[in-house]
């Protein structure tokens, strides 16, 4: 191994990476080094470097996202990702790797796990002003939606209304910073921007009238189950609209909530 790889896996180690995608990324950055990808090759589909590193492909989709951003690889709808450049010796502040940023599809599941319990308690203490405030926000994202608009203030109030409403101001703390959170990170910037249309949103806005009826009607499974949907079809609808290599895309990080699945057996 020559000096400047020797180097550049010194770098790597020091850089720690504590996520999934960010070792994965890692992985496929020592394998372009050591010559096994060159600029202009292809790297395999998505599906085959998952099940050769045995993890999922949103985890996969994350490390290419990360490649992307650090401008090691190119990534052509309909075609496959390429590699555009050899990572260097001494990693420019576009190559560092941003320990804190979470991958998009790992924010969804934390999303998932937190946002269907809100919203389970929030069917049991909603006042009518949360359910008016809940209302306001669907308006708001309806008329976004319908101004052709790429705000989305709607869909984020809409979500915080709930939280509002279990009268839990921690609850409500957690979800505004996990807002905060997707607003500042290049990783959810950049799958986004592989994204065309609007229509996926109007799907959103559906799933939110249904977890509004549910809260409505003061039934907590009902609310925990629409609202573990809902972001079950945000997941499948950005991993579809983004995907590279195959638009049938069938992976899930995991496709039902056990607590959930364990209620409805017993019910």
């Amino acid at each position: 191994m020559s000096v400047d790889k020797l180097s550049e896996r010194i770098n790597k180690m020091r850089e720690k990476p504590k996520k999934a995608y960010q070792k994965i990324g890692l992985m496929l950055q020592n394998e372009i080094v050591d010559g096994l990808y060159k600029v202009g090759d292809r790297l395999p589909p998505e599906r085959d470097i998952a099940q050769r590193m045995n993890v999922s492909r949103t985890v996969v989709r994350e490390a290419i996202i990360m490649l992307e951003i650090q401008q090691f690889v190119e990534v052509k709808k309909g075609s496959g990702v390429y590699v555009r450049k050899i990572p260097s010796a001494s990693p420019s502040q576009n190559e560092s790797l941003d320990n804190d940023d979470a991958g998009p599809f790992e924010m969804l599941q934390a999303r998932q796990l937190l946002e269907s319990n809100i919203a389970e308690f929030a069917a049991t203490m909603a006042t009518p002003n949360d359910i008016g405030r809940m209302r306001q926000a669907l308006a708001l994202e309806r008329e976004e939606l319908d101004s052709g608009s790429n705000e989305s203030k709607g869909d984020e109030q809409f979500h915080i209304c709930i939280a509002e409403a279990t009268q839990n101001s921690v609850l409500v703390s957690i979800l505004e910073d996990s807002w905060r959170r997707r607003s500042r990170s290049s990783m959810w910037k950049k799958l986004h921007s592989r994204i065309r249309g609007q229509e996926y949103r109007r799907e959103w806005m559906e799933d939110h009238a249904k977890i509004l009826a549910a809260i409505q009607r003061r039934d907590p499974l009902a609310a925990k189950i629409a609202m573990w949907q809902h972001l079950e079809n945000v997941k499948q609808r950005l991993l579809e609209l983004s995907d590279i290599d195959d638009p049938e895309f069938d992976g899930y990080l995991f496709s039902s909530n056990p607590v959930v699945s364990v209620e409805l057996n017993n019910s």
